[in-house]
């Protein structure tokens, strides 16, 4: 495991940047950004067209490693290269920490959760990941309902693909998403923590997991999985709140900081000339930055 970006990601203030949509979600990044489906034909241009759109945000000045301190790229990012560097090589010498999503999208929901699909690919992924220097992994559940079953199976199958990855000496980030707009969803907040302190006081002593959470409904919740001994950091998806309510609902949250992606590029266009492009950029990430280290 890369030490220098282990101590970048355990100890430096700073947010980290998910730029990982795929698949079904990308269409909907590329339009939010103002290219349409009219712009592209099939799904190689597709993919050329949002990989231009992230090297426009990773080379701007805003994008920088005095504010952000990580970025979890797509598989496809991961293969390609930016001004002649594989993306995580470019990344880290910006001083940047990639990391790579993994998972293979969500199973139908059951007991009011959605598992991860089965991976049969992921240790081959995993080393690929390492080939491209990549630091870390993400891979996302998602949780509707406080059915403590489902829950339970949530977590239990995010920490058992945490020690598979772990073994391939990268660092995962285990995202078990609950839906801000699920009824109940405090109870899940619940449930969850319960379940991930379970698991956490299992691991042997070699190991740590970084954590990626919905803002909880209870400021300081998490508080005590942020202090564990075992966790390297806990990061918050904006969940679709507006960049505003995401940053407002963080700052009230001592220890945890950023993991947005619509709330980051959600005001970015193709259209914007790049000096407004890097200036709505900068305000982003000014924002964010500061609803991650300022707290209220």
């Amino acid at each position: 495991m890369n030490k220098k970006h282990l101590d970048i990601v355990k100890n430096r203030d700073g947010f980290i940047a998910a730029l990982d949509q795929s698949g079904g979600s990308t269409p909907k990044a590329l339009a939010a950004y103002g290219v349409t489906e009219d712009d592209y034909s099939g799904e190689k241009e597709m993919f050329d067209k949002v990989h231009q759109m992230r090297t426009r945000i990773i080379t701007s000045p805003a994008f920088n490693s005095e504010q952000i301190i990580g970025a979890i790229l797509f598989e496809q990012t991961m293969d390609r290269e930016i001004e002649g560097k594989y993306t995580g090589d470019y990344l880290a010498d910006k001083g940047i920490a990639p990391f790579l999503k993994v998972d293979k999208g969500l199973a139908d929901k059951e007991n009011g959760v959605q598992l991860m699909k089965p991976n049969p690919e992921l240790d081959d992924t995993l080393r690929r990941a390492n080939e491209r220097h990549i630091f870390g992994t993400k891979m996302r559940s998602v949780i509707h309902e406080p059915n403590k079953e489902g829950i339970k199976a949530v977590v239990e199958q995010q920490f058992d693909v945490a020690k598979q990855i772990l073994a391939a000496d990268l660092m995962p980030i285990i995202e078990p998403e609950v839906d801000i707009h699920s009824a109940d969803k405090e109870k899940s907040e619940e449930i969850l923590k319960q379940e991930i302190l379970n698991q956490l006081n299992n691991l042997s002593d070699d190991q740590e997991v970084m954590l990626k959470l919905s803002i909880p409904t209870n400021a300081n919740h998490y508080k005590e999985l942020i202090d564990h001994p075992k966790v390297v950091r806990v990061v918050a998806l904006s969940g679709g709140y507006p960049l505003h309510e995401a940053n407002e609902k963080l700052q009230q949250n001592t220890g945890l900081t950023a993991s947005f992606s619509r709330a980051l590029v959600g005001d970015l266009n193709v259209k914007q000339s790049d000096e407004e492009f890097n200036k709505k950029l900068q305000e982003a990430v000014d924002m964010i930055y500061d609803a991650s280290v300022n707290k209220k």
